[in-house]
């Protein structure tokens, strides 16, 4: 329920009063208690402010999170019940927009119609009703569909520092599901500075992918209930269009890690002891939560992509470890890579997919994939060696290994669609077969007589070199 929508609620019988205010976190003394995750609401300043229901403190009294700013906020103000948890609505008009938690819009257009509304608190699809992931999701980045494989209904975690073309990367699974596959895209910005949400918005906005794709935005400077259910908000909707449009649907999470971080804040907050490296102790849980929902149905499939930052390039960090064990593909970007101007930077040693599987590939594309990656190791050992000696010291067939790895690594660049204005250069989809066939022709030595210059930033060469 949004903020605005809830007014009429204040015509009733207030449950409580406000007994204390600790930053974010209220304590309001109750005649009965509401249940865990409801939605109240005290009026403020013409509006009012919606409250979380996290915490049961003894029979009188509950904690709960705010979702606004608590400005304006004191003891004794009337807190009433809107009877419900957090809901959203939602109508075939989403589509296109920029909107809040509550579903109210971020972009200057007209409020949303609702069609109905949702509790964003909704459970997971029934066993029986979920299917499981299905065949490859091809997404025409040469590297992705060959070395780790998107799955149709799976989750893939994107996991990189600043700068090394996280967002980029994103925009381009949105266009490759719009124009590729139909679908939809719907993107939750967790915890996301101005600076980037507006850039983000613009940027869609010329690529053409926006009318395709919903934007929900909890900001970094919002009350860290916001950044922690801001995350369920957008997958609400992503279900919506899946169940009641039966769309093919892209949800993407930018970063899922500032959503541990909002629970962790919100943890302290109400008094709970932190666990292993200071993290809430319940993380596992929290992560799951949202995490179970993402899934298949007959109606239709939800993929997955969530940008994880790591914190101090340790991938054993609990938070790490806790979204790792929910993900099908894990792409690595490392700086490494684009600082030698391979864009995507993909890690290709590093990055992985449970669907790199014989009976679920094929035994060609499995073959293929596993010699380029040979390629790539065999150069990475040899790099010391080549720099300390030269290549003429190496054997004939390690010379060879090591161009060829070399011609593969720029190979699997490619210019982007979604940075074309940027680049000045067009950019190009590939199919998973045309870049099976290169990188065959490329291990067999068909194009040895190539120079690196003629793979980098290249479509199919297969299409156009004979």
């Amino acid at each position: 329920m949004g903020a605005s929508g809830s007014a009429e609620t204040t015509d009733k019988q207030a449950i409580g009063v406000i007994s204390e205010v600790h930053g974010p976190v209220v304590t309001i003394e109750c005649q009965f208690l509401p249940p865990l995750h409801q939605a109240l609401l005290t009026p403020l300043d013409g509006d009012s402010c919606l409250f979380e229901v996290h915490q049961h403190v003894d029979q009188r009294h509950v904690r709960a999170i705010t979702l606004h700013q608590t400005s304006g906020l004191r003891r004794g103000m009337a807190v009433y019940d809107t009877g419900a948890p957090l809901h959203i609505p939602v109508s075939p008009e989403c589509l296109g927009r920029l909107l809040n938690i509550f579903g109210e819009p971020l972009d200057g257009g007209p409020p949303l119609a609702a069609e109905a509304y949702r509790n964003v608190h909704a459970p997971p699809a029934a066993l029986w009703d979920s299917i499981g992931t299905g065949d490859l999701l091809q997404t025409g980045i040469k590297v992705i569909d060959l070395l780790c494989p998107f799955v149709r209904g799976g989750k893939t975690g994107l996991f990189g520092g600043a700068g090394v073309g996280k967002t980029v990367l994103i925009m381009e699974f949105m266009h490759a599901v719009a124009a590729l596959h139909q679908g939809v895209s719907v993107f939750a910005g967790v915890g996301e500075r101005i600076r980037e949400g507006h850039e983000l918005w613009h940027e869609m906005r010329e690529a053409g992918v926006m009318e395709q794709t919903l934007m929900a935005f909890g900001q970094m400077d919002e009350s860290p209930g916001v950044r922690f259910r801001v995350g369920l908000s957008a997958l609400s909707y992503a279900e919506y269009l899946r169940d009641t449009m039966q769309r093919e649907v892209l949800f993407v999470m930018d970063n899922i890690f500032r959503f541990v971080q909002a629970g962790s804040e919100i943890s302290s907050l109400l008094g709970r002891m932190p666990a292993t490296v200071g993290y809430q102790p319940t993380l596992i849980s929290e992560v799951a939560e949202m995490q179970e929902r993402i899934l298949s149905t007959r109606a239709g499939a939800i993929t997955s992509v969530q940008a994880v930052y790591v914190p101090a390039d340790d991938m054993t960090d609990p938070a790490v470890d806790a979204i790792l064990g929910h993900l099908d593909s894990s792409v690595v970007l490392s700086r490494e890579q684009a600082g030698k101007g391979i864009y995507p930077a993909v890690e290709p040693l590093q990055s992985g997919s449970r669907a790199m599987d014989r009976h679920v590939l094929g035994d060609r594309h499995y073959a293929i994939a596993e010699g380029v990656r040979e390629h790539l190791a065999r150069y990475r050992e040899l790099e010391d060696i080549i720099a300390m000696l030269g290549i003429e010291e190496l054997s004939e067939q390690d010379r060879k290994t090591v161009l060829r790895a070399r011609k593969l690594q720029r190979y699997l660049t490619q210019p982007f669609n979604v940075v074309t204005s940027q680049t000045g250069i067009p950019g190009i989809s590939v199919s998973l077969d045309d870049t099976i066939k290169d990188c065959e022709a490329f291990l067999r030595g068909e194009l040895d007589e190539l120079t690196e210059e003629q793979c980098y930033m290249q479509g199919s060469i297969s299409n156009t070199a004979h």
